[in-house]
């Protein structure tokens, strides 16, 4: 990937999930990223395409934590995902889910290829979640994924440190039946 169009992804990202989608223009992207306008529309087609591949980079990053984490066999597979999750909300700045921010702004119209790229985010998260644990039945990933959202809507206004404890605490309790490794 070129260094003009990882520098126009960053920054996008940056401004995205600080001020929101509508909020954010092309100028102010280009301005920022310190690059021509034809250099967006080089690598862009339209404002929809670059939100598309930086929420796909976004989810890109997030899932090859999760699987990162998820490689610890001395605890429940759970486990290692709430710790991974709980990293990921401290690494980043606890402005919410980018990809339910999304929806928020593009949500009107279920159709829209940005609403698509959220949904499609979401149900692979549960997919990698399965694949990681092939034994979690249907329910125990749903239960998990309200905890791993509902830390990341909380993180928005509590103490992500007190937050991503108590994620990691509740996920040893309500899993702690499940198997380990």
């Amino acid at each position: 990937m070129s260094s003009k169009k990882e520098m126009l992804l960053k920054v996008s990202e940056d401004l995205f999930y600080r001020h929101g989608f509508h909020a954010i223009g092309l100028k102010r992207i280009i301005t920022d990223s310190s690059v021509a306008i034809m250099t967006l529309y080089n690598h862009f087609n339209s404002k929809d395409d670059l939100i598309v591949e930086v929420l796909l980079r976004r989810e890109q990053r997030y899932l090859e934590q999760l699987r990162l984490y998820a490689d610890n066999k001395a605890q429940s597979i759970f486990l290692n995902l709430a710790e991974g999750h709980a990293k990921w909300l401290m690494e980043h700045e606890s402005r919410g889910c980018l990809f339910l921010r999304a929806k928020e702004e593009f949500g009107a119209d279920p159709d829209h290829v940005i609403v698509q790229t959220v949904n499609a985010h979401k149900k692979h998260v549960m997919t990698l979640i399965k694949k990681i644990d092939p034994e979690a039945d249907h329910r125990s990933v749903m239960q998990f994924m309200l905890l791993l959202e509902g830390s990341t809507a909380l993180a928005e206004t509590e103490n992500v440190k007190e937050v991503c404890q108590e994620l990691i605490h509740m996920t040893r309790n309500s899993f702690k039946s499940l198997h380990k490794g």
